[in-house]
């Protein structure tokens, strides 16, 4: 049997107490199974991750929302919608009238009146064009003088002239007339009514002034997520991305995509040169062709936040440790010659 210490005979219940042989066992288990857990853990691979909060938005500007403006200037005489409600391209959003009431019959009489000279004009230009044939054939006869003859030549240029300018004055009229007659405001494109401008009912519109918005029906959309500009220099296009929608149930562990629940693909599609005035750097991420296609719009619309993870390089656990604690960059492998 083992001596005990010397130092231990002075605590004699202490020297009387025996552990028993059980408890021993497992204690010695449990410091074995933990020293082998963090020595396994120590080599089991790690995806590195650039993670970014951002928002759904469209790429294409037609897609986005987007401002139903006045034509011309008038007042809204009709409303044709009402917030909320779904329209196709080329329904009608609102109609307005001029404030004279009597315009487009003004301008009708005025196009009357030019093309009554315009008629007068083409006549004058014929009578001119026979005198001048008649006045050559008596010069070359010599009734006449030379003189006579290119004063009748000039007599026709400036009945053409005369005809040319009220041709382009009922060209300008009919300019006018058909920005009038433009008054009925259609939808650009198919979407849903954010909001109607009501103030604009009873006041009067400038050209270019906002009647409505419309959000655009089922646009193309793409991720912007906002990274940190340490992250940044090591993120390239074409890289997976593993997403988390607002309002979508979502599991992820970072360094194992394999296990995540409620994430969806993407890759990166491009990353902005320049930081934000926040500091962070925007990196666009659109889906994965080869992967489940994201949630519809009606669950994911425009502007819906997003949480993104943007996979980087596979680690071991020990050193990902290692890089947290001493608040190193993430890994960087420069890709080989080969690779594209």
């Amino acid at each position: 049997m083992l001596s005990r210490p010397e130092h231990l005979h002075h605590f004699p219940t202490l020297t009387s107490i025996q552990a028993p042989r059980a408890a021993v066992a497992v204690g010695w288990m449990l410091g074995i199974g933990t020293l082998l857990a963090v020595l396994i853990l120590l080599y089991v691979p790690w995806v590195q991750t650039s993670a970014g909060t951002g928002r759904v938005m469209a790429p294409n500007p037609a897609d986005r929302v987007q401002a139903i403006t006045a034509l011309v200037q008038g007042r809204v005489e009709h409303w044709y919608v009402e917030d909320g409600q779904r329209v196709r391209a080329g329904d009608p959003i609102a109609r307005l009238v001029d404030n004279d009431p009597f315009l487009l019959q003004r301008l009708a009489a005025e196009r009357e009146q030019i093309e009554a000279e315009i008629a007068a004009a083409e006549q004058a230009v014929k009578v001119a064009e026979s005198q001048v044939s008649q006045t050559r054939e008596a010069a070359e006869k010599g009734f006449v003088t030379r003189r006579n003859f290119e004063a009748a030549q000039i007599l026709v240029a400036e009945r053409r002239a005369r005809l040319a300018e009220a041709k382009a004055k009922l060209s300008r009229l009919e300019v006018t007339v058909n920005r009038q007659s433009a008054q009925l405001v259609r939808a650009p494109r198919d979407g849903r009514i954010l909001h109607i401008n009501a103030a604009t009912g009873g006041t009067l519109v400038n050209a270019g002034d906002t009647l409505a918005t419309l959000a655009p029906h089922a646009p193309a959309r793409v991720v912007e997520l906002m990274v940190d500009g340490r992250d940044v220099a090591l993120i390239r296009p074409g890289q997976p991305v593993r997403l988390a929608f607002e309002g979508w149930p979502a599991v992820q562990f970072s360094g194992w995509p394999s296990v995540a629940h409620g994430m969806f693909d993407g890759r990166v599609r491009a990353v902005d040169p320049s930081a934000q005035q926040t500091g962070r750097f925007r990196v666009l991420v659109e889906q994965d062709p080869g992967k489940p296609a994201w949630p519809d719009a009606e669950f994911i619309p425009l502007g819906a936040k997003v949480r993104g993870f943007i996979q980087m390089e596979t680690v071991s656990i020990g050193y990902e440790l290692w890089r947290i604690l001493n608040n190193f960059p993430l890994e960087f492998r420069a890709p080989n010659p080969g690779t594209t």
